[in-house]
């Protein structure tokens, strides 16, 4: 059987992607190397990491946020399996709602390993050994990304582990060393300190967050230490040593220097993600890479003619949201459409408590690019909503053009931030200003009405503050 696509990879990009081809007309097919579809986010990432901070945001508010409104339901008692059976059920309901809607719209699967074998060929090798070629005018690499490793540290998913160890654990570690204070290893540190553990993050750089506003990574830090976060920025982890009680860690600083011991239970790999590539038989049909990902033009065409590639193998943030909008452009650039990513506005968020999103620039990056702007600023301590509800930590950050006040960045810390950014966003798509987002009634009493008070601020003229 020949088909107008095929797609390697069945996570939010590939998925989408092969959705939108067949309601275009193509006729599609996914390989996926999993039993269950979805990728690393639905299985293994974004959404079994939500379920657990959702509950675990639950536990901590059940022990320490509801006296102060008056509720006494004394100290609540973890009951870790029931919670991991939740985190279960949530990632079944969604890799099932994929499978689903793959048949809905009549995609083809295939079930195992995907390679190409030449422009125009997929190999599928199934679990018994077996092959299967399929014949297709296309090809979308969709594989995504698995969890970088730390040379010298060897990862066993028991002791030392991955996000992928750290979302199955069987019980709360008395000590988590998290390696990397990039977002999963915050992400996780907060789940389990939240249940108990004693949180250290070990940090090479001399900040949490890299890449994110500056000012927000300084608060976050603050507030994150208020929860009983250690740091270690400016550190380095030369070596990892497993005993019967756990590991013990080496740590010295980045820039050289005497070295220290850190006694731990659990010692999570957080350093970040890199591309999966391997075993695609990219380099045999003559695709390029660079520094591991693979390179495309505009229209996310690889080098070889039909074959085309999105998410995190190519260029760009690593992000499940942003390969669902490749998967959609590139379907429609293939079906004779015009397919395009606005990269300028694509949010970023922090699932912690409380959150951080972004969207847009940083001062930071306005400053390297001699880029005129203004700030306005608005912290939730004067938002009647978020003292309604103890959620006062944080604020809300809009840059704007000097010259033409064209909103270009937003940057908030605090609660329900990953929805309150996307009204930026939106404004942002559209080239809005500044004051056309200060002009739009804001419904009161909202955290949305800091996001107001901020545009308001780029002018010098909030109310509230």
């Amino acid at each position: 059987m020949s088909y107008d696509l095929v797609v390697i990879g069945s996570g939010p990009g590939g998925y989408v992607c092969a959705i939108r081809a067949a309601q275009l007309g193509l006729k599609t097919a996914i390989v996926e190397k999993r039993s269950t579809f979805g990728g690393t986010c639905l299985n293994i990432g974004c959404i079994p990491s939500k379920a657990l901070l959702h509950a675990s945001e639950m536990f901590e508010e059940a022990g320490h946020g509801l006296e102060a409104l008056g509720i006494k339901v004394g100290a609540p008692k973890l009951d870790l399996p029931t919670m991991m059976k939740h985190k279960q059920d949530t990632v079944d309901a969604n890799v099932q709602g994929v499978a689903f809607l793959l048949k809905k719209n009549k995609v083809d699967s295939f079930i195992g390993t995907g390679s190409i074998a030449a422009a125009g060929k997929v190999l599928v090798t199934k679990a018994d050994g077996s092959t299967e070629t399929i014949d297709t005018k296309n090809i979308v690499v969709a594989t995504g990304s698995d969890s970088a490793p730390l040379p010298g540290v060897t990862i066993d998913e028991k002791t030392v582990v991955t996000s992928t160890g750290a979302l199955e654990l069987n019980k709360v570690p008395g000590k988590l060393l998290v390696i990397g204070a990039g977002v999963i290893g915050l992400e996780l540190g907060s789940v389990w300190g939240r249940l108990g553990a004693e949180v250290t993050v070990v940090e090479y750089l001399d900040r949490i967050l890299p890449g994110m506003d500056d000012e927000v990574a300084k608060q976050f830090q603050r507030i994150l230490s208020k929860q009983g976060f250690k740091f270690h920025l400016g550190s380095k982890v030369t070596k990892v040593e497993l005993d019967k009680a756990g590991a013990k860690v080496t740590v010295e600083p980045s820039a050289g220097g005497g070295a220290q011991t850190l006694e731990a239970d659990i010692v999570l790999v957080a350093i970040g993600r890199r591309p999966y590539t391997e075993g695609l038989g990219l380099e045999t049909v003559g695709v390029t890479l660079e520094r591991g990902r693979i390179v495309i033009d505009d229209h996310f065409k690889s080098t070889v003619p039909g074959i085309y590639a999105i998410g995190d193998v190519v260029r760009g943030p690593m992000l499940a949201h942003k390969a669902e909008d490749e998967g959609v452009a590139v379907a429609e650039i293939i079906a004779g459409h015009a397919g395009h990513v606005n990269y300028g506005v694509i949010p970023g968020v922090v699932y912690t408590q409380p959150e951080i999103a972004t969207v847009g620039k940083t001062e930071e990056e306005l400053k390297a690019a001699n880029v005129a702007y203004t700030v306005g600023k608005f912290p939730f301590t004067a938002n009647g909503r978020a003292r309604a509800m103890r959620s006062t930590d944080g604020f809300v950050k809009v840059l704007a053009d000097a010259a033409t006040d064209r909103v270009l960045g937003c940057h908030i810390i605090g609660k329900g931030a990953g929805d309150l950014i996307h009204e930026v966003a939106v404004l942002m798509e559209f080239g809005g200003s500044s004051e056309d987002l200060a002009r739009t009634c804001h419904a009161h009493p909202t955290m949305s009405e800091a996001v107001k008070e901020a545009a308001l601020g780029v002018e010098k003229r909030s109310i509230h503050i």
